[in-house]
Parts: C-alpha cells; sequence; structure tokens
C-alpha cells in the first residue's frame, strides 16, 4: 500500500466578483493579443525569464501528480542546426509524401513550407518530451494520462512566454525521435513540440485570420 503523503491547508484568497470580472477581463484582452510567429529577432532572451516560464509549466496538473513531462532549453547554434537539419529533412517528406491533399490545402494559406528557418534564428528553442513511463529502482512504472497532463502544461508554458511578453511558435515535425538523440534524452521520453521563442523580428507578419466567437466554442445547460 502506498505510503500517505502530508496535507496541508489551501493558501487561497477569495477575489471579490468584481475583482473576478475585472482579472478575468484583463487577461482575456491580453491572451487575444498572443499569435504564432515564424520571424524572430536575434536578440537574446535573459535566462530567468525562460526559467520561470517553465517552472511555470511545472505547475500544471497531472495524472496522480506523476508529472511527466521534461523541457530542453537549447540556445547553442550547433545543436540548433542540427535540429533545423533533422527536422526540414523530415517535413520536405512530410510535404512530398506523407501530407495528404487536403492538408496542403488548409495550410497553403499560412504560406509554409519544408523550410523551417525559426529553428536558428530563434535565440531560444524550447523542446518538451513527454514521459511515456518512468524507472523506479530498475522496474518499468507506468504513468497516467500523460497526453492530457503534458497537453496542459505546454499550454500554460505558451501562456507563460506571452505574459511576459516573449513570442514562439509550436513546432511539430513528425516523426521528430530525432531529438531524442540530438538531444540525448531517454527512451522512455518521447518530444511533443519544440518551440522556438524569442522576440519577433521588425519586419514579422502574421496572418490575417479570426477565431472561432463564443457561439461555435460554447456550450452551456
Amino acid at each position: 500500500m502506498a505510503s500517505k503523503i502530508p496535507f496541508s491547508p489551501l493558501d487561497y484568497d477569495k477575489p471579490s466578483e468584481q475583482e473576478l470580472l475585472k482579472r478575468s477581463r484583463s487577461f482575456l484582452e491580453l491572451m487575444k493579443k498572443r499569435r504564432t510567429v515564424r520571424e524572430f529577432s536575434d536578440e537574446p532572451v535573459p535566462e530567468e525569464v525562460i526559467r520561470h516560464c517553465i517552472e511555470t509549466a511545472g505547475t500544471a496538473p497531472s495524472g496522480a501528480h506523476m508529472q511527466p513531462w521534461h523541457f530542453v532549453v537549447v540556445r547553442d547554434p550547433q545543436i540548433k542546426k542540427q535540429i533545423r537539419h533533422a527536422a526540414e529533412k523530415e517535413e520536405r517528406i512530410n510535404y512530398e509524401m506523407r501530407y495528404s491533399d487536403d492538408m496542403k490545402k488548409d495550410i497553403e494559406k499560412l504560406e509554409t513550407n519544408f523550410e523551417k528557418p525559426f529553428l536558428e534564428h530563434a535565440p531560444v528553442l524550447i523542446a518538451v518530451f513527454k514521459e511515456s513511463y518512468r524507472i523506479e529502482n530498475n522496474i518499468r512504472r507506468k504513468n497516467y494520462y500523460v497526453n492530457e497532463s503534458v497537453g496542459i502544461a505546454t499550454g500554460l508554458l505558451i501562456t507563460a512566454l506571452h505574459y511576459a511578453g516573449l513570442v514562439c511558435l509550436p513546432h511539430t515535425p513528425s516523426p521528430m525521435r530525432f531529438l531524442n538523440e540530438i538531444l540525448k534524452r531517454p527512451g522512455n521520453e518521447s518530444p511533443t513540440v519544440i518551440l522556438p521563442v524569442g522576440f519577433p523580428a521588425d519586419d514579422t507578419r502574421v496572418p490575417d485570420l479570426n477565431r472561432k466567437p463564443m457561439s461555435q466554442i460554447l456550450s452551456e445547460f
């Protein structure tokens, strides 16, 4: 039987209804400005800012509190170059062979192709790995709700980066097991996303896209 952990009182101060509305509205307006960016400045990002954002991601809830995630921060130009080369190799195959005609049509408006210069241009790359299982005392142990847990943590990371004043791009070349080799991660971890992070280039453009209205994303009973 698993040993029990101690419990302590919740540290919580209930805000007034007015404060609730103020906070929710203010945060909504901030997040409405979040955009995916593919053009980065080479201006360096303070290391402590990245660490704070990753620590924020680590506050995410997870199945049985297993926290099945690992974040790798890459600043080394040579390693970024290796990652770009490996990602573009897979992406070229995706565009030429793996992607369906429907998918090609859907992403055409975004003006993307197999070339991924942002993997070198961004001052920071954050690779997110999910820990499919864990090893304890040489015994393989199961983690729970891994995809859900890592997905929530990644969402918190993207939100924290935006709140801090940075921009990023969730990049998911597939397959991307090459990251295990380049970044020396063990076999029980699988990469889920690479986030180029930094400040936008001065001439950055983003597509004019509309987000779905509340009427299409919300049902209430």
